[in-house]
């Protein structure tokens, strides 16, 4: 009987959990179907008295978030995939390739992973600069193909992966790069989405680093694009419930990755937590 009191109480917290991490994105979904009125009226209505879905096409149509939608998708699509190739090289070869250094370099990596990225934002600024990559796609792409984080999880995955495994494809006669990408990747296909999804998270919302490097309206991300809609555009204050809409339509593409990484994170969580309780 308290075992069955625990579990009951385990749930009842996890479902309270889940309904209080809900609960913003809720509001922010129903507060762009609200009036401006309806927004700041004390106490708060939790669904609108009148459901206004022109707020989500005066939002859309207020500025080009199609476009600032497309830029951060496309930006951060070929940096995940230019970190997975990177990083899984790296990774490997911190792991199941040996050469001299390789523990100092493997140090370097680690402590690359406490250095805050604004303190190399002056001379990342100015190698783009000096590569004429300023404005420009590929600026915003080839500035952020490397990431310490991505190696570092990815070498974690690749630890657990047993090396007889490489020396058995070379046995076969199979170089490295083989072995990484057809035996040793689907290993670890749950580790690749765990970064895939926290590194578009990451760069679909990244602010400042794009801000900094493109003058461009056209090249605006989605935040910067949020950003203009809220201050530049006069909404600052009078229109919270196309605010709330804008908001409300940019992150679609997150929860829609959310959606379908969900499984195979899980199968990453629990593949993790089998290792450490062995």
């Amino acid at each position: 009987m308290s075992e069955k009191i625990g579990v009951a109480v385990r749930y009842t917290v996890l479902v309270l959990i889940s309904l209080a991490m809900a609960f913003p994105f809720y509001w922010m979904v129903t507060s762009g179907l609200k009036t401006n009125d309806e927004i700041w009226q004390f106490p708060p209505t939790f669904f609108p008295e009148n459901i206004h879905w022109n707020n989500y096409a005066d939002a859309w149509n207020a500025a080009p978030f199609a476009r600032y939608m497309f830029n951060s998708i496309f930006v951060a699509v070929s940096i995940c995939v230019i970190q997975v190739i990177n990083g899984s090289m790296m990774a490997y070869a911190l792991t199941h390739m040996k050469f001299r250094l390789k523990n100092p370099f493997t140090a370097m990596v680690l402590i690359g992973y406490m250095i805050p990225s604004t303190a190399v934002y002056l001379p990342s600024y100015m190698i783009l600069n000096n590569l004429h990559l300023l404005d420009s796609y590929a600026g915003l792409i080839i500035s952020n193909c490397v990431s310490v984080f991505s190696i570092f999880l990815l070498r974690q995955a690749f630890m657990q992966v047993s090396h007889e495994l490489v020396e058995a494809g070379q046995l076969d006669g199979a170089s490295h790069f083989r072995i990484l990408w057809t035996i040793m990747s689907p290993l670890i296909r749950s580790s690749f989405a765990v970064m895939i999804l926290i590194t578009f998270i990451d760069q679909y919302n990244n602010y400042f680093w794009p801000m900094l490097i493109t003058k461009d309206p056209d090249l605006r991300l989605v935040s910067a694009g949020l950003r203009g809609f809220f201050v530049e555009g006069g909404a600052y204050g009078l229109a919270w419930p196309q605010i709330m809409a804008a908001s409300a339509f940019t992150i679609a593409p997150l929860l829609i990755l959310f959606v379908f990484a969900q499984k195979t994170i899980m199968q990453s969580v629990n593949m993790s937590a089998g290792v450490n309780k062995n």
